[in-house]
This record gives structure tokens, sequence and C-alpha cells, in this order.
């Protein structure tokens, strides 16, 4: 008897609970943040103008070091026909001139770090914003992300949402660039 009233009372609970409870359907998708990063307009942009400003500051120092070559070159010439006193003495400040060449490489280096990964930092918080914003407008509980730093493992195909995000995002980076255009 016990047990009866106990299955009775378990299966009245149990259908109790589901006329109560509606399961909303979940909608969840996923970006493949690699994959959009690689495409994206203005990340490419981005990459595109630290290149070139690395190229450019590259070729200043280029020119310091061509100068520094001529200068080795020419001491070694002088220390063969002046002898190791002469060669001692004035290596130090060859030595000196090499040891700022590879400090000024190296702040060069720091400072196209520093500002590229500011920038794309920027962007990276922009691209998030703008995937939570479409993620609440076309009513999904999840939208995961893929590529590097996987959160998901595996998902089918057609919860992958990445062309569509980089290409919504690419018109509106279009458009916010024609905006500053015309000012």
């Amino acid at each position: 008897m016990k047990k009866t009233l106990l299955i009775i009372t378990l299966a009245f609970t149990l259908f109790s609970c589901n006329k109560t409870t509606s399961v909303k359907e979940m909608k969840t998708a996923y970006v493949d943040t690699s994959k959009l990063l690689e495409e994206y307009t203005e990340s490419k942009d981005i990459e595109s103008k630290y290149k070139s400003k690395s190229e450019e500051m590259g070729k200043e120092l280029e020119a310091e070091v061509a100068k520094f070559k001529l200068e080795a070159s020419s001491f070694q010439k002088n220390a063969q026909a002046k002898g190791q006193a002469w060669a001692q003495e004035n290596g130090s400040r060859l030595q000196k001139k090499e040891q700022e060449l590879t400090y000024a490489q190296q702040a060069m280096v720091q400072q196209i770090r520093e500002e590229s990964g500011v920038e794309m930092d920027t962007l990276v918080k922009k691209v998030k914003k703008f995937i939570k914003d479409y993620g609440k407008q076309k009513g999904y509980s999840y939208i995961y992300g893929t590529g590097e730093a996987a959160t998901v493992l595996y998902a089918e195909d057609k919860y992958d949402i990445t062309k569509e995000i980089i290409k919504l995002l690419n018109d509106k980076y279009k458009s916010e660039d024609k905006k500053e255009v015309k000012k």
C-alpha cells in the first residue's frame, strides 16, 4: 500500500511539473573566430596597416644596419693594417653601436606589437558586442566560438553562422568607412 501511494504521488508530481513548466526550444549556433578574423575586412585593414608601418620603420633601421656593416668592414681593414692594440681600443665603439641597433630593432618590434595589440583588442570587443546583439536579435540562446581557443569541440555545419556574421560585419564596416569619408 505504501509503495502504491508513493508511486501515485511521484506520478502526480511528474505530471503536474510537465503542465506548469514548458521547455523553450534552445536555438544555438557557432562562429569560427579564427576564420572570422581572417576574413573580416577591418581585421585585414589593421593587419595591413601594421605590416606597412613595420616595413616603413624597418627601412629606416636597414639604412642604419647598412651603415654599420660598412663601418665594420672598414674596421676590419684598419685592424689588419693598424694592429691588435688599435682594434681593441676602437672595437668597443663598434660593439656599442651594434648593441644600440639591436635595442632599436627590439623597441620597434615591441612598439608595433603594442599598438596593433591595442587595436586588435578593441576590434575583438566590437565583434563580441556585434555577435551578442546579433544573437539577441535572432533569438539565439547560445552562440559558441570555435577556432584557436576552441570552446566547441564538435558542431554540425548547419549551426555555423560564421559566413553570415562576416558578411554583416564587413557590410557594417564598409558603411562606417563611407560615413568617415563623407566627414
